[in-house]
């Protein structure tokens, strides 16, 4: 869903508010790439198709 694109790259934030630690995850993985995107000046994309998935893509300029 559109409203989650904005937080995804956030600590801790997780779409399925039913997902715990218990299954799995901490919330953290996107958060570190556009923390190491930023620290190489590279640009982090995410597109995503409702029911159909996302694309997570990671721009490294020369």
């Amino acid at each position: 869903e559109e409203q989650h694109l904005p937080r995804l790259t956030e600590r801790f934030y997780r779409v399925d508010e039913s997902r715990s630690s218990a299954t799995g995850g901490t919330g953290l993985g996107l958060a570190i790439v556009k923390h190491v995107a930023a620290s190489h000046r590279a640009e982090l994309r995410i597109d995503s198709e409702p029911g159909e998935g996302s694309t997570f893509t990671l721009a490294f300029t020369a």
